[in-house]
C-alpha cells in the first residue's frame, strides 16, 4: 500500500513538473471556472465495510487550464480548493484492539457518531473525448493535499492526501456554460506520516457547473 501511494505521488510530481515547463504567463489565467458538489459514502456495493460508517458532502471550487490535445483527447488541469463535511462512526468496537493505549476510551470515543471536516487543494488531470458537438465523455485522475480536523480509529488528525478517479459527462448548455454529471472513487490517507493510516474509501456521485471566461 505504501509503495502504491509513493508511486502515485511520484507520478503526480512528474506531471506537475512537465506542465510547469510549458506554462506561459497568459496560461496562469484559467479559461473556465466552476463549482462542483459530490456526495460519497463507504456504504456501497464495492466497499461496505462492516467495521465503520463514513460519508462525505464535498464542495469544490474549480479553475480549468488547457494543456493541449493527445490522440483525439483534450487534456486539462483542474485546480480544486474544497471543503469536505464528513460523518463517521465506529461500528465494530473490537476493531480497536486491547493492545492499543487507552483502548476502552478510544472505543467509546470512536463509536459515537461524529461530524468531521477536511480542507484540501486538489489537482486533477482530465481527458475529454467529444461524443457530439455539445457532449463530452470526461475522465479525471487527481491528487490533493489536505487536513482533517478529527481523529478516528482509521486515520489520525492532521495532514492527509486525497486521491480521486472520476468518470462523467460534460454537456455544453450555452456558449459559455457547461453542466457535468459523473461518479467517482475517492481515497483518503496520510502515506504513513501519522498513525493510524487505514484511511477511507468512498464511491460517490457528483454534479458540477462551469462558466467559460
Amino acid at each position: 500500500m505504501k509503495n502504491k501511494f509513493s508511486l502515485v505521488v511520484l507520478l503526480f510530481c512528474f506531471s506537475i513538473s512537465f506542465y510547469a515547463q510549458k506554462v506561459k504567463k497568459n496560461r496562469l489565467i484559467p479559461y473556465k471556472i466552476g463549482v462542483l458538489y459530490n456526495y460519497g459514502t463507504e456504504e456501497n456495493f464495492i466497499f461496505n465495510d462492516k467495521d465503520y460508517s463514513y460519508s462525505t458532502n464535498t464542495y469544490k471550487g474549480q479553475a480549468f487550464y488547457k494543456l493541449g490535445n493527445w490522440k483525439g483527447l483534450e487534456i486539462e488541469l483542474i485546480v480544486q480548493p474544497q471543503f469536505q463535511f464528513l460523518k463517521h462512526q465506529l461500528l465494530n468496537l473490537f476493531y480497536v484492539e486491547p493492545d492499543e493505549d487507552d483502548y476502552l476510551q478510544k472505543r467509546e470515543e470512536f463509536s459515537r457518531k461524529k461530524n468531521m471536516h477536511l480542507y484540501a487543494i486538489e489537482f486533477g488531470f482530465a481527458a475529454k473525448k467529444k461524443l457530439t458537438n455539445k457532449l463530452d465523455l470526461q475522465g479525471t485522475i487527481s491528487l490533493g493535499f489536505s487536513y482533517i480536523d478529527t481523529r478516528s480509529e482509521r486515520l489520525a488528525k492532521g495532514f492527509t492526501f486525497i486521491e480521486n478517479f472520476s468518470v462523467g459527462f460534460s454537456y455544453q448548455t450555452s456558449n459559455k456554460t457547461f453542466l457535468y454529471l459523473g461518479s467517482n472513487f475517492g481515497h483518503v490517507s496520510n502515506l504513513n506520516f501519522l498513525s493510524p493510516n487505514d484511511g477511507y474509501n468512498i464511491l460517490g456521485m457528483e454534479i458540477g457547473f462551469s462558466y467559460k471566461l
